[in-house]
């Protein structure tokens, strides 16, 4: 047995459990970006493949791998991947879902207390030794606290409920909105109420985004979505950076439609000096907060999902059906 491993092969094998089937197969590695030749050179035979959630896998190779079982995501991304030509050829995709959920969910909320407390701009000034212009500045505007904040969570999904289940002791009122409303009980666990897409945006003080990327969602914070946030108002997206259109909210930024913006996630990715985000104008450049997209990536995590990625591709090539599965097989 083959499996072609698309990414990092030192993290690979740093996060590498000790399972019986890594015994058992032959492992060949390709680097994250490597073309469509260079993949099906080294491994048209394999019978699954392990990939990095932010690389891409195309119909063309899929369809050239006659042994072809699996391919599991090494996180929880997956929109890389050709999944229809994989759906058509029997193939499972599988993603690790939930795996990240609480490491992405500090993200969103160590993003909120930044942008709360302004500590970009007070990290600078305080450098600068300028404590006590920021301080009276500061005392002057006003800081809210995040239990001052209505918190709105777009989607409901994993990381919105471990969200939401963090966000729980600042003492927020928390809102959701989803396709679907969920179940009573599930909103009382979660001490989560629902509230319709626009009354939302208009409503809350945090606006986090939840929601993975699908036809509905690439591009839907646009400038009309922008325009309905109240000026004092803050968006974080830890989700994608596809559901965001970076000209609309650069315009909203530098217009003053929103207060400020924490970023884990940028398109497209990976990030470059001349994407609009990275480049407004000097008196408003600390209005955004970025992470370089580590918010799902800790040493946990990838303890976890290495042991599920593993677990998947032996089930599927022992035959079986493998968990978390994408393509609708």
């Amino acid at each position: 047995m083959k499996i072609l491993i698309i990414g990092n092969e030192d993290r690979y094998r740093k996060y590498m459990p000790d399972l019986e089937i890594i015994r058992q197969i032959t492992m060949v590695f390709c680097p994250r970006g490597a073309s469509d030749e260079e993949l099906l050179e080294a491994a048209w035979d394999a019978d699954a493949i392990s990939i990095d959630p932010v690389a891409r896998l195309s119909g063309n190779v899929i369809r050239q791998m006659p042994k072809l079982k699996i391919i599991q995501s090494e996180g929880v991304g997956f929109n890389g991947i050709d999944c229809q030509t994989a759906k058509e050829k029997g193939i499972y995709v599988c993603n690790c879902k939930g795996a990240n959920a609480g490491a992405v969910a500090e993200q969103a909320i160590l993003l909120m207390l930044a942008l709360l407390r302004s500590i970009i701009t007070g990290d600078r000034l305080e450098r600068e030794g300028r404590q006590m212009e920021m301080k009276e500045r500061l005392m002057y505007e006003g800081i809210a606290e995040l239990g001052d904040c209505k918190i709105g969570l777009i989607g409901l999904g994993d990381i919105a409920k471990a969200a939401a289940k963090r966000l729980l002791p600042f003492e927020c009122e928390i809102f959701y909105y989803d396709k679907s409303r969920a179940p009573q009980e599930l909103e009382e666990e979660y001490h989560v109420s629902y509230m319709e897409l626009d009354k939302m945006i208009s409503t809350c003080d945090i606006i986090s985004l939840h929601c993975p990327v699908t036809p509905e969602t690439v591009g839907m914070v646009n400038a009309e979505f922008l325009s309905k946030m109240k000026t004092t108002a803050y968006l974080i997206n830890t989700a994608r950076g596809d559901i965001v259109d970076n000209q609309a909210l650069y315009d909203a930024v530098v217009m003053g439609e929103i207060r400020g913006v924490g970023l884990d996630t940028v398109y497209p990715e990976p990030t470059t000096r001349d994407n609009v985000l990275l480049n407004l104008p000097e008196e408003c450049k600390e209005r955004i907060i970025f992470s370089p997209h580590i918010g799902g990536i800790t040493t946990s995590f990838f303890r976890r999902a290495h042991v599920l990625n593993w677990g998947n591709v032996e089930t599927a090539l022992n035959g079986k059906r493998p968990q978390h599965i994408v393509n609708g097989l």
